[in-house]
């Protein structure tokens, strides 16, 4: 898995905080979920990162 990917999906999971930041502050729940869901799909691609960094060991 390449470096870049990982440092990409780790700015997705960030982007996602703060956009849930920014819901809550401004109590706007459609951004608040869509950070959420941001948060979540980094999520899935790290653990993705994971399972093939396993495999090429």
């Amino acid at each position: 898995m390449g470096i870049g990917d990982k440092i990409k999906h780790g700015a997705e999971d960030l982007t996602g905080k703060a956009k849930e930041a920014a819901g809550k502050a401004t109590d706007n729940e459609k951004l608040e979920a869509e950070g959420k869901a941001d948060q979540t799909k980094a999520d899935v691609k790290k653990a993705g990162d994971n399972v093939k960094d396993a495999f090429n060991n």
